[in-house]
């Protein structure tokens, strides 16, 4: 599957997940500012969620979640303060979480892991 096409795939598996088994409501997708882009904004509750999405074809180099390196957590917090910003949240709570979408080659499923608070706000 080609990479573009594979992240669709999997940001489409989180937000089905979040929306219908968290019970998250969706603020935003694929939310680009001047800085970067965040896959998925939600609320939890009274907590602003930014979400990662990460999709690996398998988990043969590590998990997906590996790859949510330091440059990635510190241009989505970038990206989040932006958010906050233009949306006047700054009062609210909010977390950032990571969501791996791989397939299960035992059972020939999707698999979907959230990972609450996967990491804290940082800067270079």
């Amino acid at each position: 599957m080609e990479r573009k096409a594979l992240g669709a795939y999997g940001e489409k598996a989180a937000l089905t997940y979040l929306r219908h088994e968290k019970g998250y409501a969706i603020r935003a997708c694929n939310y680009r500012s001047c800085v970067g882009e965040i896959d998925i904004i939600a609320e939890d509750g009274e907590t602003i969620v930014f979400v990662e999405v990460k999709t690996r074809c398998s988990d043969e180099y590590g998990l997906p979640c590996e790859a949510v390196e330091k440059h990635k957590r510190c241009k989505i917090c970038r990206v989040a303060e932006s958010y906050l910003a233009r949306h006047d949240l700054w009062e609210r709570p909010c977390r950032f979480d990571v969501v791996e979408v791989w397939p299960d080659r035992s059972c020939g499923e999707l698999r979907v892991r959230h990972i609450v608070h996967a990491f804290l706000a940082e800067r270079r």
